[in-house]
């Protein structure tokens, strides 16, 4: 969704009003917008993901052609950002590591949101150029519909901007991922949205170019500090979420760029997007069982109330006993994390599916909504892989039969199978649902080492009797496993 929105967005730099052909123009837009539908609907199942994927980058070369065919547009200028643009995305996209991609898609957001604020800019510009006085007298009724669009563009284009930007340097570990927060903090970002809606009644009341100018000017830094300092206290462990909630924001601001140019595709593919990512963020903050206010404002992780010590100790075991336990196991769930990710053990975990298969076991991928850093990171991951779709179980679909499970191998995952989640009172993470990993016969933790993972939370799973740690890279130890398995 973040690579349509960031495309629709560009629309708008490319959009005129200077119809060839409108009617001709429009049905290829509405074309594009079935095709927008339909992969955004197949993105929502694994095995259509990919031709989702292809489907709605075929409604935005429809929807590209049909906005080349306005008159009075500079070709010239368009081509060249279009080659450098694509230059640069396919740089990246070759270079991008899949632990990167949440960055990667952060970047994503922001400039889409970048994008939709230069768009309500450059219209504000066009306004002015056009002259107060005749721009009233033409518009008649539209002067505040106009205002208010262009502030919305502005708005929200500048808190995906800047917001996406810092979870970009926390997901990167550029800066320190925990939230961050100050006293006053809540007030101070209510001031800022204030002050933006004080913006927007000087630009409609005041209507001359000395007063509504700097007042636009004012919203757009207001709106970029509102993304930083809203970003702020937001910390690691939310991450999936904000990161949808960011993609949601995009897509809104580039249907509201839509309306400030009249752009129909804009409109409704950004309608798409917002509206997809919102219900995602809300299916993430269901199986987090928190709300949204709570993810936004409580600032998890900024204290070190979860970073209590748990009571026993973390026992170490090497890979050939490892190897012994899951040689026996008739049952064996994979779960992934991050870890996963970081050590790039996506295609050596496949291969050590495939050969417990081989020696007789049931082996199955728990997933859990929330874990990796953005929404579907471990689906993403294993599709790499080539995992077959039928193994992947949601963790509903997984924890009725969990106790007759053998073996949990979990894979560089933290929160999302802690059992202070159901267990502490006093977590911070207290009624999120959770894969039940520590009800299975043995569990095996693969880790780097004895450190709290990224949202700064001990898990007490790997303080149970029946858990043993592996610890070294993810990568390594599942291929000496494997490689244990093909010479027996």
């Amino acid at each position: 969704m973040s690579a349509l929105t960031s495309s629709c967005s560009t629309l708008a730099a490319m959009s005129g009003i200077f119809g060839l052909d409108v009617k001709l123009i429009d049905l290829a837009y509405i074309v594009s917008a079935i095709f927008f539908i339909f992969g955004i609907k197949m993105l929502g199942k694994a095995d259509t993901a990919r031709r989702g994927n292809m489907v709605s980058s075929i409604g935005m070369l429809i929807a590209v052609v049909a906005t080349m065919l306005y008159a009075g547009l500079d070709y010239t200028w368009i081509i060249a950002a279009m080659l450098i643009g694509s230059a640069i995305g396919l740089v990246a996209a070759k270079k991008v590591q899949m632990t990167a991609m949440p960055e990667m898609v952060a970047l994503f957001n922001g400039f889409g949101g970048l994008a939709s604020l230069l768009v309500g800019w450059a219209e504000y510009e066009r306004i002015i150029g056009y002259g107060w006085e005749e721009y009233l007298v033409h518009t008649q009724g539209e002067f505040y519909f106009s205002n208010i669009v262009i502030w919305l563009t502005l708005w929200i284009g500048g808190i995906t901007f800047t917001g996406s930007m810092l979870a970009y340097l926390k997901l990167s570990a550029k800066i320190s991922g925990s939230a961050i927060c100050f006293k006053g903090q809540k007030a101070f970002n209510a001031l800022l949205a204030l002050l933006m809606l004080a913006a927007l009644v000087v630009m409609c009341v005041v209507p001359c170019f000395e007063v509504a100018y700097p007042a636009m000017i004012a919203i757009i830094v207001l709106a970029m500090m509102l993304g930083v300092f809203g970003v702020l206290p937001i910390g690691g462990g939310d991450m999936p979420v904000v990161i949808s909630l960011l993609n949601s924001f995009s897509g809104l601001a580039a249907s509201a760029a839509g309306f400030v140019i009249g752009n129909n595709v804009l409109i409704v593919s950004g309608c798409l997007v917002g509206a997809s990512g919102f219900i995602l963020t809300i299916i993430m903050c269901k199986a987090m069982n928190r709300n949204l206010a709570n993810v936004l404002f409580s600032g998890f992780g900024a204290s070190e109330e979860g970073s209590a010590k748990v009571e026993g100790e973390m026992k170490g075991v090497s890979t050939e006993d490892a190897y012994y336990v899951l040689e026996a196991a008739r049952s064996v769930v994979i779960i992934p994390g991050y870890g996963m990710a970081v050590a790039q053990a996506q295609h050596a975990v496949k291969e050590l599916g495939a050969l417990l298969e081989a020696n007789g076991a049931e082996v199955r991928y728990a997933i859990h909504p929330v874990a990796g850093r953005m929404p579907g990171h471990m689906n993403v991951l294993l599709a790499e892989a080539d995992v077959p779709y039928e193994q992947l179980a949601e963790m509903d679909a997984v924890n009725p039969t969990m106790e007759m499970v053998d073996v949990a191998l979990v894979i560089g995952a933290n929160d999302v199978v802690n059992p202070a989640a159901i267990e502490d009172p006093g977590c911070p993470i207290y009624g999120m649902p959770i894969i039940n990993a520590h009800l299975a016969r043995t569990v095996f933790a693969l880790k780097r080492g004895k450190g709290a993972g990224f949202s700064g939370l001990v898990n007490k799973l790997y303080f149970l009797e029946k858990t043993r740690m592996l610890y070294g890279d993810a990568k390594a130890t599942v291929s000496e496993l494997a490689a244990m398995f093909k010479e027996k």
